[in-house]
């Protein structure tokens, strides 16, 4: 359907430039437009009411109307609209919510820098981490490893850690440098009978062996994220990552965690190292941070990695790495509010009350549906992997585009998804999601997936 000439999709058609979008079929299809939100539903410009089952990009951790954090950017707009941290200069949002994040960190950290999306985040550490090997005497441990199916935004660098085909394709990507290892997903990578715990010994002896390969003089460090967000809500096997730092630790090599996702509560945990026993070296966070309200992220680093950036400053004159942006006072204000505002609702308390009970209920109620191979998630994050055949495992052909189509099923029954590699439908709602809210959204997917079944069955895709 052609939408209205001068509406908003018309214009948006004419003239937008979409992230992660099949730009021809969008000119056919057009946008959802979302015009206002409230707690955890968004409006569309018609006035339809969506449950969003991802908190939009996994960030909207307060949902969509929370009015402290309104008023937090505007008494610091009237305030302080803006001023950099470039050349030692400083302003106190920026000093509290560093001084907050350290006090909160799952190990100990020394400093904060402040960026404005994980992406930027990531890219930072890169270029830290080559920095600091520079300057401490180690030019040649230079190479960075990290995952298939992991994802770590789109800049040049960061995309080149992220392990996803789409985000390498036709963009000459990954860069020199970066190795990929294996996927630590039991349902998919383990061999028959074997369990998560020789799994994950498997796959450290992978890691070992990559390292061995490279030469451990020539690896800067390794990158994970606590689980895999975009790569399908991948939960680590048993054991894994006290196996892997075990590895990093014999080799010298850093340990570098993206909680842009798993941060602030999503598993349970104030921090998604705190749920799988990770020690970073350098820990990113972003989304959460501000539940979404603004653009800005942070990388925290131990006495090591900032004693190598302290020493390659004065060597050079300068630490010659920021943004215009870092540390914006505006952005700041609304993540300091957004964690007061965690610690005065108990926010830990209401994920590990809500978070089981979302487990339970996507396990009972789709667990043996005949599209679904497996439920996994822990806290509040989950996936359904929808397959074609569940005794051997066998995902759909991607032509098919399976997972897509349940999305679209999902907004014509009022609930936003998210589908994602081997048609993974992820679950990361807001984190003030209430067990009646999970219900309703979950009666709306299900409906959504037994239509797709329907159609399914209909064009001989699955058996009758």
């Amino acid at each position: 359907m052609t939408p209205p000439r001068n509406s908003t999709a018309a214009r948006d058609i004419a003239y937008a430039l979409h992230p992660y979008t099949d730009h021809k079929a969008h000119l056919k299809t057009g946008p959802l437009v979302i015009n206002r939100g409230q707690g955890v539903r968004v409006y569309d410009d018609q006035g339809k009411d969506y449950i969003e089952s991802v908190a939009g990009l996994w960030c909207a951790s307060l949902g969509f109307d929370n009015e402290r954090l309104v008023r937090a950017a505007t008494e610091q707009m009237k305030k302080l609209p803006y001023y950099h941290a470039f050349t030692g200069k400083s302003h106190e949002p920026m000093v509290d919510l560093a001084e907050m994040l350290i006090e909160r960190a799952p190990a100990p950290m020394s400093k904060v820098f402040f960026a404005n999306s994980g992406s930027e985040a990531n890219d930072s550490v890169i270029k830290i981490l080559w920095y600091m090997h520079n300057a401490i005497g180690k030019p040649e441990k230079k190479k960075i490893i990290s995952r298939l199916k992991g994802y770590h935004g789109i800049t040049l660098a960061s995309a080149s850690l992220t392990g996803l085909p789409a985000n390498h394709k036709l963009f000459d990507l990954p860069l020199p440098g970066f190795i990929h290892v294996s996927t630590p997903h039991h349902y998919h990578g383990a061999n028959p009978g074997e369990s998560e715990e020789d799994y994950a010994t498997r796959l450290a002896e992978e890691l070992e062996a990559v390292i061995l390969r490279e030469g451990p003089e020539t690896v800067a460090a390794f990158y994970a994220e606590p689980f895999m967000g975009a790569g399908g809500v991948i939960i680590p096997p048993a054991t894994y990552f006290e196996k892997v730092q075990a590895v990093l630790r014999r080799h010298d090599i850093l340990f570098c965690v993206d909680e842009v996702i798993a941060g602030f509560f999503r598993t349970g945990n104030y921090w998604g190292s705190q749920t799988f026993n990770i020690q970073p070296d350098i820990l990113v966070c972003a989304k959460a941070l501000s539940a979404a309200y603004m653009p800005i992220s942070a990388v925290l680093v131990n006495e090591r990695v900032f004693q190598g950036i302290a020493e390659g400053s004065s060597t050079v004159g300068t630490w010659g790495h920021g943004f215009t942006y870092s540390g914006h006072p505006v952005p700041a204000a609304v993540a300091i509010e957004t964690l007061k505002i965690y610690d005065e609702m108990d926010m830990l308390s209401h994920v590990r009350k809500v978070g089981p009970y979302m487990q339970a209920q996507l396990r009972e109620r789709f667990a043996d549906h005949p599209l679904v191979g497996e439920v996994r998630g822990v806290g509040l994050v989950a996936a359904l992997e929808l397959v074609e055949d569940k005794a051997s495992a066998k995902n759909f052909d991607p032509a098919k585009k399976v997972g897509p189509r349940l999305t679209k099923f999902g907004e014509k029954h009022g609930v936003i998804m998210r589908a994602m590699v081997n048609d993974s439908l992820g679950f990361s709602p807001p984190l003030i999601i209430t067990e009646s809210e999970i219900d309703e959204m979950l009666d709306r997917v299900g409906r959504a997936l037994d239509e797709l079944a329907v159609e399914l069955r209909r064009e001989s895709i699955t058996p009758v």
